[in-house]
């Protein structure tokens, strides 16, 4: 079976899916404000709020919280609050503040073709390093739940634009399922139902995206790789190999989309190392990693700047050859690594003593499938999918129980 499937949809009905849908758990960590804006906003009305634990909450024993978690969800499933849509997608569009429109697939993932581990050989990987510390509390949330709701980004590398594109192009023919302004600066969402004959069709779309991938990657084909959420899916995939005897459990709701698609952007993460030597460091970087030409790399060290070259080797992106180098300096040398958004924030912290910022190239989309090959998984803190009030919602639900 292909990795990404129909499933069988849950979508609520009678509530203000305005205050239903909220943005995904790890956002914000660091702002408590904008999760009681949210909370004062849903107030006592059905909401996705009352089925997740965000991140910002996460303090203390969460048993009491959770508990009330899987009790809210079976009470939402006893109450009707959900229609079922069964065997079937759903297309969606996603039109940010900056007016661009971001387009996916609702369906399931099988996480039996699912590897988060470096050197995996799985149809569907993970893009970045998974903290295995950070997977056991979310398994806490999920292991009793009687649903799921995914914030999961499942990217596929579509040149040819055969998949999300042929829903796009027929949305007109299809049932609309919702259209409505997201909360917090969320932008507008709306989805189309896909299924019968056209989900069918999408089905054979996807056999066919699976051959080009068989033969652009020869040997080693990875036919999807997760652009956000990966913490939440190998959660899903720790539970399940707890439970591999229910068949629910083995599957995951995602949305894909196409990283070939104009409106998906991919912003660089740069590197400051604080309270080090910037100008030894300097050094034996460029005596490292350093070539006559490449891939540029500009430095800040206080009021001077500078830049040095990288060659990408083997098929690996340049930031991963500058993480590899700065893991393995730091085994011997002081200082401590910081990832930062921005090129004039990185700029103005590495003003500081004893730091340096270090500029990376934006990700091209034409070497990230290959440089997940080559690498096993990207470097951590590769790259972002866009600013925190784009990440992804929860709106559509499965039953796992």
């Amino acid at each position: 079976m292909h990795p990404f499937q129909k499933a069988d949809i849950l979508l609520p009905q009678g509530v203000s899916l305005e205050k239903w849908s909220v943005i995904a758990c790890d956002q914000f960590v660091s702002q408590p404000e904008y999760w009681e804006q949210v909370r004062q906003t849903v107030a006592d009305s059905p909401s996705s709020l009352n089925l997740i634990l965000p991140e910002a909450d996460l303090e203390g024993d969460c048993t009491g919280a959770i508990e009330k978690i899987n009790q809210t969800m079976i009470r939402y499933l006893d109450e009707n609050i959900f229609r079922v849509y069964p065997n079937c997608y759903v297309y969606v569009e996603r039109t940010l503040l900056s007016g661009t429109v971001r387009c996916g697939v609702v369906g399931m993932v099988d996480l039996e073709q699912y590897d988060y581990t470096p050197q995996s050989q799985a149809a569907i990987r993970a893009t970045e390093q998974t903290v295995a510390e950070r997977i056991p509390p979310r398994m806490d949330i999920r292991r009793n739940a009687a649903l799921e709701m995914p914030h999961v980004l499942l990217l596929c590398d579509d040149e040819e634009k055969i998949l999300i594109d042929s829903l796009g192009s027929k949305k007109q023919n299809l049932p609309l399922l919702y259209d409505f302004e997201l909360m917090q600066g969320g932008g507008r969402i709306c989805g189309w139902l896909v299924a019968g004959g056209d989900a069918k069709a999408f089905d054979d779309a996807l056999l066919r995206y699976a051959d080009a991938m068989a033969r652009k990657y020869r040997g080693n084909p990875v036919l999807y790789a997760v652009g956000d959420g990966n913490h939440s899916l190998a959660s899903a995939k720790g539970c399940y190999l707890e439970n591999t005897g229910c068949a629910n459990a083995r599957y995951a709701l995602v949305e894909l989309e196409n990283i070939h698609d104009d409106s998906q952007v991919f912003e660089p993460i740069h590197r400051i190392v604080k309270s080090t030597d910037p100008h030894a460091l300097l050094a034996a970087m460029e005596k490292a990693i350093g070539k006559p030409s490449g891939t540029p790399i500009v430095w800040h060290i206080g009021q001077e700047q500078g830049v040095f070259y990288v060659h990408s080797e083997e098929g690996l992106l340049p930031v991963g050859i500058v993480q590899n180098f700065l893991d393995e300096y730091m085994k011997t040398a002081p200082g401590v690594i910081d990832y930062i958004h921005g090129e004039d924030a990185t700029r103005q912290l590495s003003q500081v003593s004893g730091t340096i910022g270090l500029l990376m190239p934006p990700v091209e989309k034409n070497a990230f499938f290959q440089g997940i090959i080559a690498g096993g998984t990207l470097p951590r803190k590769t790259f972002s999918m866009g600013h925190a009030q784009e990440k992804r919602y929860y709106l559509e639900a499965r039953k796992i129980k």
